[in-house]
């Protein structure tokens, strides 16, 4: 089994390099540098990043350059132009994991979760702490603790579902945590239920990022065509930004279309992790990212 409490730890000094990256980049700091900027030698923060990701920092940094990104748009598009063709209302495939999703009627939109039984825990996770929640349609919630932070987490969730009875009991929120991060390292497992609460409209834009396979990506403008709707771009963006299932529903696969990788509601480094981690995954099981 995979030591998630170990790669959390590990991710905390990922976090912070990705941050000071960001903030350093037009000096194009060197490995030295950057070790420094989380307290470690060149040789023990070349180990840290090889054992979180698989990969040295140089080769997780080629992954994250805006002119790989653009790259990446370029090749995808006919990939999804034939899956979005095939229509955004049946079940989306994520990887080898398929992912059915049920979305709340709107008579229980409205009622936003009254009589409903959520059960709700926090885990360590590759990036970080997240929070899982799931009715027994489905999983319903899942989002990153912002800077460990649960009391904003769990606010996050009951203001989701704010008349919903939410029941803190880990036990059953471990195994689909454990399931879902060992196959964005591609294992194997049992297909997953996603039970969605969102407009209209947040639902097509969910299901459309549901479309999008890891090593891919689009931009706001790119869904926002698929939907018949090219001038709604900013409207996609906000459905985007209120994604209320981190990862499964991957939101982080949406970039500017110029190649710049933009915002994500949990850090705008957590997403080029993400990021990084699922094409550093994808070359080393031998899936060409190019």
């Amino acid at each position: 089994m995979v030591d998630f409490t170990s790669m959390a730890e590990d991710y905390r000094r990922i976090e912070q390099a990705l941050y000071f990256l960001e903030r350093n980049l037009h000096s194009q700091p060197s490995l030295e540098e950057v070790a420094s900027s989380v307290n470690l030698s060149e040789y023990h923060f070349q180990r840290l990043f090889t054992r979180w990701v698989g990969v040295s920092p140089k080769r997780f940094l080629q992954y994250l350059t805006k002119e790989r990104a653009k790259l990446l748009l370029e090749r995808s598009a006919d990939l999804l132009e034939a899956t979005y063709a095939s229509g955004l209302s049946g079940p989306g495939r994520l990887h080898d994991l398929f992912v059915t999703c049920e979305a709340v009627t709107p008579g229980e939109y409205k009622r936003h979760g009254a009589g409903l039984n959520i059960r709700y825990g926090f885990h360590p996770t590759p990036f970080g702490e997240c929070l899982l929640a799931a009715t027994e349609r489905g999983i319903c919630h899942l989002a990153f603790a912002p800077d460990d932070d649960r009391d904003a987490s769990f606010h996050d969730l009951s203001r989701r579902w704010r008349l919903a009875r939410l029941f803190h009991d880990n036990a059953a929120t471990r195994d689909p945590v454990e399931q879902i991060f060992e196959r964005l390292s591609g294992a194997a497992g049992q297909p997953l239920q996603l039970f969605l609460s969102g407009t209209n409209f947040q639902l097509k834009v969910w299901e459309a990022l549901l479309q999008i396979p890891p090593g891919h990506l689009t931009s706001y403008e790119a869904i926002a065509g698929r939907l018949g709707q090219p001038g709604a771009s900013r409207a996609v963006g906000r459905a985007v930004g209120q994604n209320p299932v981190a990862v499964l529903i991957p939101c982080h696969r949406v970039i500017r279309k110029m190649g710049e990788f933009g915002g994500y509601r949990w850090g705008a480094p957590r997403k080029k992790a993400i990021l990084g981690w699922e094409l550093a995954h994808l070359e080393l099981s031998g899936v060409p990212t190019y």
